[in-house]
């Protein structure tokens, strides 16, 4: 039994490989943000929104960011993530709309977008924030980010920021 400590390691390097193929196949990371190369071909109608003041107990506020590729070349936007579980984002497409879209982590798996931008298409980012998601002790200023990472690895920030009262 003396291959019994590297018949055993192998089996642990096999989960763990299995893992994190898994995991990376199907759900997207949020890079940190000093990795991410912020910039894109896709252009927005505005990279930042202010909600200004809004009250934890009266429900989600929505804002949308119209995202369009004035290129001669499609763009697949790969994920769709989120800077806070307080945050969710969904393509929108005429009719159609994909998502949730969200912060990964913290136990949230949050899919892939595999989504094609074709040239001189526009899009909708419907970008949803619940002011009660930190409790009471979230009230204050809030800035927040959903980033757009096409499959270059170029990323599309678009922000929004709001004072949460109770």
């Amino acid at each position: 039994m003396k291959n019994k400590p590297l018949i055993i390691g192998a089996i642990i390097l096999a989960a763990a490989l299995t893992f994190f193929i898994q995991r990376g196949g199907g759900t997207a990371s949020l890079p940190v943000q000093s990795q991410l190369n912020i910039g894109t071909a896709l252009v927005t109608d505005k990279t930042f929104y202010d909600f200004g003041t809004i009250g934890m107990n009266n429900g989600d506020v929505v804002v949308n960011f119209t995202v369009s590729n004035l290129t001669d070349k499609d763009i697949r936007i790969d994920s769709v993530v989120t800077s806070c579980m307080c945050t969710i984002a969904y393509l929108v497409k005429g009719e159609e709309k994909k998502g949730p879209f969200g912060m990964p982590g913290h136990g949230n798996i949050v899919p892939r977008a595999n989504e094609t931008i074709k040239a001189g298409e526009k899009w909708v980012v419907e970008v949803v924030f619940d002011p009660a998601a930190h409790g009471p002790l979230g009230a204050g200023h809030a800035d927040r980010s959903v980033y757009l990472i096409d499959e270059k690895g170029g990323a599309l920030e678009l922000k929004f920021t709001a004072e949460v009262i109770l």
